[in-house]
């Protein structure tokens, strides 16, 4: 008799609780923890056939010691936190999610766009603490506001996101300029070279994955491009950019707001750069919740238990590697 496979997720955690997981279809025993630390990647995934992760780093020493795995289903796009050649010398398959964020993401994106563009916070201090009240009219023009429509958006990234995000932003009227992160072999004449694209942006918003090759992809010599003080968006890996050159940047005047929805250390510990702007009303940032949206975490949840039954059919689907 065929023995059951052995599925562990090390951070169940890491999803709402009222996102709801169907069992597989195929024999197997599920084990399931809310967070694991580093330490103790190797002991519970011993005997797995099946490993999913949605944040915990799986290395090529985890993965040596397991002889018995074959899937690291990643609960999440991004995959930079599996050791993804040492799965590929092992003859293990990597998948992640793909299709779950089209909508939440770009909504999100735009609700840290319109905050800004909009100046939505200043204004709600302006009221609550009594400066309106005080003003003596029926307006208080205090912060200046700008219309998205006629202005320029920047995306940097064209997968799934980058391209709803482009849609939202035509949608409202704006110009949309696409640079890639990488060689996506498609018609060069559609991309803009990053250098101009920063030049040319009233805001510019990050939709790729993080690389070895983009990290700090925008830093000190990026925001000395940016000529039109525009508004900095990022949803997508904290590590894009370097965080203290955003610090600098806004304190500058480079760039007229930034908001973030990632860092490159989560939670933000107390010496982060950004702890110095949280009081700023030119800056935000939610704790990594912009992929969060009820309707989105059922179908990253739906999809990854597609992602494990498609390759125990043997017909591996959505594969990294």
């Amino acid at each position: 008799m065929t023995r059951a496979a052995r599925i562990v997720f090390l951070d169940r955690g890491t999803l709402p609780r009222d996102t709801r997981a169907r069992a597989p279809s195929f024999a197997h025993e599920w084990l399931c923890y809310d967070h694991t630390e580093a330490a103790e990647v190797a002991p519970r995934i011993t005997g797995a056939d099946i490993v999913i992760t949605n944040k915990v780093p799986i290395d090529a020493r985890s993965i040596a010691r397991t002889p018995s795995l074959k899937l690291i289903a990643v609960a999440a796009t991004g995959y930079d936190n599996v050791d993804v050649r040492a799965c590929a010398d092992c003859g293990i398959t990597v998948s992640n999610v793909r299709r779950y964020a089209v909508n939440t993401v770009p909504e999100h994106t735009f609700a840290l766009i319109l905050a800004l563009r909009r100046r939505l916070f200043a204004y709600r201090e302006a009221v609550r603490n009594g400066a309106w009240s005080r003003c003596g009219q029926f307006s208080y023009f205090e912060f200046p506001i700008h219309d998205l429509a006629g202005s320029t958006l920047g995306v940097i990234g064209d997968g799934a996101i980058g391209r709803a995000v482009t849609a939202l932003g035509r949608a409202f009227g704006m110009n949309v300029l696409y640079s890639s992160h990488k060689d996506t072999g498609r018609d060069p004449s559609l991309y803009m070279p990053l250098c101009e694209l920063l030049q040319h942006s009233d805001v510019l918003t990050l939709h790729c994955p993080l690389s070895s090759s983009n990290r700090h992809m925008i830093g000190v010599r990026e925001f000395d491009l940016m000529a039109r003080r525009p508004l900095l968006i990022n949803t997508a890996r904290g590590g894009l950019v370097d965080e203290e050159a955003v610090r600098d940047a806004l304190v500058r005047g480079q760039i007229a707001g930034a908001a973030f929805d990632v860092a490159s250390t989560e939670p933000l510990p107390h010496d982060h750069p950004f702890q110095q702007l949280l009081d700023r009303p030119d800056f935000l940032l939610t704790p990594h919740i912009a992929w969060a949206s009820a309707q989105a975490t059922q179908s990253l949840v739906d999809e990854l238990i597609d992602n494990i039954e498609a390759f125990w059919c043997n017909r591996p689907q959505n594969v990294v590697r």
